[in-house]
This record gives structure tokens, C-alpha cells and sequence, in this order.
């Protein structure tokens, strides 16, 4: 149990509180001004060791920066190299200056929403959710490591939130128009926008990986360019995918495999992975300009396939496949603008199969009938 003493200081007199940690050293805090408060630090101690919460004052003391280094190498390992370069990024750029000298223990909740609240006001919602999550992975190392009893940066309240942007929807015809555009990257167009890869995975295929009589794609792996060069990994679901090919589409690839080796790049500059071109003057952004179709980025190309695909009536399952989505529900939470048309036709399939004979007329015409003559008499 804990002893409680008295001594004397300049300030007048003080309470030290004596006690032993769960692996039996003494300690002591001192410093209390009243017994009372003495006590109940006391008590409060006991209650800890008791539940298992106890830490000690001296295990707080570590810096974020020196607990660091073993955050970001454990996620060196575990993350895509692309992922990590922006982990790193946002540890070197956002939190190092900030909190890199600050002892975990000395945190608080309030300290890191002001923090991310000063931040948002000159950085995008994305930079900052991911500089907090840093901050937070490395606190909650601490908190693992019985340094913290609690993560101060979990559970705040002023985390911004990011705004899904707008997806942009080519037809048919655009992307015909587009292509024909493209020059040498025609085929690269016509993959993106009705199969569906993303950059990284359209540039990582390699010729074995087209199925010419199965009318397939083979999806296994995404390069990812990191400043001039590229990083080669698993796909963003990490797994091997099958996406069918449109015929057509297929027989312009055949054109780019005819004199290469299995395992060749299908898409590639001399040889190597095809860099992702320029935002306005490479030559996807030219293609765009003289097909005269919407502003859009290779990316929204990704999109445009979902919508074709939907406008063909391929099912919410089988579109999930070839986009590579585990569930089919982040599908429909992606695209829930491509299904709007499916509720209209639940409403008069329904209609059709159970509407007793005999009723009214549609009450949607009579609702336009309605609204025509209160047109008139206005």
C-alpha cells in the first residue's frame, strides 16, 4: 500500500506519496499540497494497478519523434510503396515540426484539435486526415506500449471530412471520339474506359496476362509512379482479378502484342512503364481537347466504364468483379448515381405485376394534367 509523508519547503509544507509499481520497484511523486490530494493520487494508484491501467510517469516522457522511426519502418513493410511516400511525407512535412519534441504524456485532445483545426485552414480535408493519422498510429503506439494509457488523437471532433468529387460520365460516342484521338495510346483508351482498370493496373499488364480466347484480362499487378520511376505491387484490393474485354477492344491490343514476348509490357514507353501524362500538356489532355468531349482525367475514364457498364445491364455483382471492389456495396455507394433509373423501373414493375384492373389512370398524368392547368391559369 501507499504511505503518505509530510515535509517541509519554502512554500510551506508539502505531501509525498510513496508506493510500488506492479513490478514491485518504489517510487514516489511529490509535491501535493494538501493531504487530501495525497490520498487521492494514492488511491488512484492502487485503483490502476489493480485494473491494469497503472503507467508510470517516466514511461510518458518519450518524445513522438523517437517512437517515430519504428511507426513509419513497420509501415514501410506493410503499406504500398505509394502509400508510405505520403505517410512519410506528411510525418517529415505536418507533424515532426509540431509535435516531434512534444513527450506523449504532455498531449491532450484539446492540443491536437487546435492543431488539426490551424491546419485546416491552409491545407485540403485529405492532408489533413492523413497527417492526423499519422499522429494518431504513433500514439497509439504508445498506448500499446504502455506509455499512454489513452490515445489523445482518437475520437476528435473537428476532423474534416472529404467531399467525394463529381464523377464525370463519357458515352459511347465520346470515347470512340476520344480514341480515335489518342494516336498510339487508342488501345490504352479503349481498356480504361470499358474494362474498367485503374492507371497503375492498365500500364502493370503484361502480354500473357491478355486471355485472347477467353476474352479476358488478367489483373494482377499496379505500378504506381513515384517521381520518375515506378513501383510495382499487388492491385489496391490485393488480389488477382479477372475483367472481360469487348471484342473490339481486343483486337486493337492484338496490334500492340503481335511482336512482343509474354512477358512484355502491353502499354510501355521504349520498353518501360508508361509514365501517367501530363494535366494539360500531355497527350491525354490533347486527345480530350481535339475529341471535344467533357474535361476529364485518365481516372474518370474508370468511371465511364461502370456507367456503360450499367447502361448495358451487367448487374451490380458481376460490375463489382471487374472494378476489383471486395463488396459489392462499395459499388453501389461509388455509383449509386448509375442505379437511379433501377427504382423507377422497381415502381412500374411493380405497377404491372400487382395494380388491381379497373383502377384510374396513371396518377403521374394526372399530377402533369393537374400541373398543366395550373400553368394555364397562372
Amino acid at each position: 500500500m501507499a504511505t503518505i509523508n509530510s515535509y517541509e519547503t519554502a512554500g510551506g509544507k508539502r505531501y509525498r506519496v510513496r508506493y510500488r509499481t506492479p513490478d514491485h520497484r518504489q517510487t514516489d511523486k511529490r509535491g501535493f499540497r494538501t493531504k487530501r490530494d495525497a490520498e487521492a493520487f494514492a488511491a488512484s494508484v492502487e485503483v490502476k494497478k489493480l485494473t491494469g491501467e497503472f503507467i508510470p510517469d517516466s514511461a510518458g516522457k518519450i518524445t513522438v519523434a523517437e517512437l517515430a522511426p519504428a511507426w513509419l519502418i513497420r509501415k514501410e513493410h506493410s503499406t504500398a510503396p505509394s502509400n508510405y511516400r505520403m505517410q512519410e511525407s506528411a510525418w517529415r512535412v505536418h507533424v515532426k515540426p509540431v509535435w516531434g519534441h512534444r513527450r506523449v504524456a504532455d498531449i491532450s485532445v484539446v492540443d491536437v484539435e487546435a492543431w488539426v483545426a490551424a491546419m485546416s485552414k491552409n491545407s485540403g480535408a485529405t492532408t489533413v486526415i492523413r497527417a492526423h493519422g499519422v499522429l494518431s498510429g504513433i500514439l497509439a503506439d504508445a498506448v500499446k506500449g504502455r506509455r499512454l494509457a489513452t490515445n489523445p488523437a482518437r475520437g476528435i471532433e473537428n476532423l474534416p471530412k472529404k467531399i467525394s468529387r463529381r464523377h464525370v460520365y463519357l458515352t459511347a460516342d465520346d470515347v470512340h471520339r476520344l480514341a480515335a484521338e489518342a494516336g498510339e495510346h487508342q488501345a490504352l483508351v479503349y481498356v480504361l474506359a470499358f474494362c474498367g482498370l485503374r492507371w497503375g493496373e492498365a500500364i502493370a499488364l503484361r502480354v500473357q496476362d491478355v486471355e485472347f480466347l477467353r476474352r479476358r484480362l488478367t489483373v494482377a499487378d499496379n505500378a504506381v509512379q513515384l517521381g520518375v520511376d515506378h513501383a510495382v505491387g499487388q492491385t489496391k484490393g490485393k488480389a488477382v482479378r479477372s475483367v472481360p474485354v469487348p471484342e473490339f477492344v481486343l483486337s486493337h491490343l492484338s496490334k500492340l502484342c503481335a511482336d512482343k514476348g509474354p512477358a512484355d509490357l502491353v502499354f510501355s514507353e521504349d520498353g518501360a512503364y508508361l509514365p501517367r501524362p501530363k494535366s494539360t500538356r500531355g497527350w491525354f489532355a490533347g486527345a480530350v481537347t481535339r475529341a471535344k468531349v467533357q474535361r476529364i482525367t485518365p481516372h474518370d475514364l474508370r468511371h465511364t466504364a461502370a456507367s456503360l457498364s450499367v447502361s448495358a445491364g451487367v448487374n451490380v455483382l458481376a460490375l463489382a468483379r471487374m472494378l476489383g471492389h471486395k463488396d459489392p456495396s462499395v459499388t453501389l455507394r461509388v455509383y449509386a448515381d448509375l442505379f437511379d433509373t433501377d427504382l423507377d423501373a422497381v415502381a412500374a414493375s411493380l405497377h404491372t405485376s400487382y395494380s388491381q384492373p379497373g383502377l384510374p389512370e396513371s396518377v403521374g398524368k394526372m399530377w402533369a394534367r393537374s400541373g398543366q392547368v395550373a400553368d394555364q391559369q397562372t
